[in-house]
């Protein structure tokens, strides 16, 4: 690829007026602009948008591509979150870009276009997978990044992201002091890592208390994906007494399936979520869950762009915070007041450097 220095050199000007004449200064002559723009598209020059805004004291782009259908903004785990993360790079003068696409192909395709086009300066990735296409490329070409969320991979990386496995031990843990003793897991797809640890999480939890671990199911972490996994479970001839899903979405969804069977949730049966959702709270009765603080996530996933942008060193940007539990009427729980919170929530953060498990 043709440089803005080789640019210069075939042209016998200097870098700067080249430079100036690509960013359309008018102290630059029309006939010397010209001469350069048609030089640069002759020769396949590609100016670096980032460099341009620098230079020009605009600020940098960060993409953030949900992996859902196109136009299909609505994920409520993330809204709140991208709000403030939105304000926070704002307040440093730097624009966010959200897109979406669907995982796989569609998705790397968007990754390639913003890359090679050089239209984002730095990405935050969500919904991690243990093999990640998207962190790999991006490695690769060296772009910065911040992932919601850990993977595989032995490199190192910046990420943030809650500790799910404790969280769904701790929460399976409660259910048996209540006298649970066949609870189900309606797990999202575990290639995702935050499904495999929060399953972990359950099934360390079961077979400390020496209960069966056998009874997961396995859907899109949606309301759709809950219903269905839901029902499937409750029309097996022993019946579990307690539903662990994996997210808010799936535990809404079950909600609705145990009511077709007439159950009474919070007596008949538990039902329990991850993410504090606004329909959390709305449910009736209203859902038992945890949440990694998503105004703090989503500060800390702003300031890490702005680090990484800024060159900060990988291994000081590093974080697993523990989650903060909120027992509700789902899960029979509404005689305990506040919240309980796992390994100190968001005052607990672990520096995590190699060694990384899912």
């Amino acid at each position: 690829m043709t440089s803005l220095r080789k640019l210069a050199s075939h042209l016998g000007l200097s870098i700067t007026t080249v430079s100036r004449a690509l960013d359309g200064y008018a102290d630059v002559a029309v006939a010397t602009r010209e001469r350069v723009e048609q030089a640069a598209k002759a020769m396949g020059y590609r100016p670096n948008p980032a460099a341009r805004r620098l230079r020009r004291g605009v600020g940098e782009t960060v993409a953030f591509v949900l992996p859902t259908d196109p136009g299909h903004f609505h994920e409520p785990v993330f809204s709140e979150l991208l709000v403030t993360v939105g304000e926070e790079l704002a307040r440093h003068e730097h624009d966010l870009m959200l897109l979406a696409a669907r995982p796989g192909k569609d998705e790397m395709a968007v990754y390639h276009r913003l890359v090679e086009g050089r239209r984002a300066d730095a990405f935050i990735i969500v919904r991690t997978r243990h093999q990640d296409e998207r962190i790999a490329y991006l490695m690769a070409k060296g772009v910065p990044f911040v992932c919601h969320g850990r993977t595989d991979t032995a490199e190192p990386y910046a990420f943030i992201d809650g500790d799910g496995e404790e969280g769904f031990h701790s929460l399976t843990q409660r259910l048996v002091a209540r006298g649970h003793r066949r609870i189900a897991f309606l797990s999202a797809p575990t290639h995702l890592t935050f499904a495999g640890l929060r399953l972990a999480g359950w099934r360390r939890a079961m077979q400390a208390a020496d209960l069966a671990a056998d009874i997961v199911e396995e859907a899109e972490p949606t309301e759709e994906g809950g219903f269905a996994l839901a029902h499937r479970v409750l029309d097996s001839h022993a019946r579990p007494t307690a539903l662990i899903c994996a997210t808010d979405r799936m535990a809404i969804g079950a909600i609705r399936a145990a009511a077709d069977r007439g159950l009474t949730v919070g007596s008949d049966i538990a039902i329990t979520g991850h993410d504090n959702i606004p329909a959390a709270s709305y449910c009736q009765p209203s859902l038992t869950t945890m949440e990694l603080p998503t105004r703090l996530i989503g500060a800390r996933l702003a300031d890490m762009v702005l680090a990484r942008l800024g060159g900060a060193d990988l291994r000081d940007l590093t974080e697993i915070h523990g989650l903060v539990q909120m027992p509700r009427g789902s899960s029979g729980e509404t005689n305990l007041e506040g919240v309980v919170r796992t390994a100190d929530a968001q005052e607990a953060v672990f520096e995590v450097t190699e060694g990384r498990k899912t």
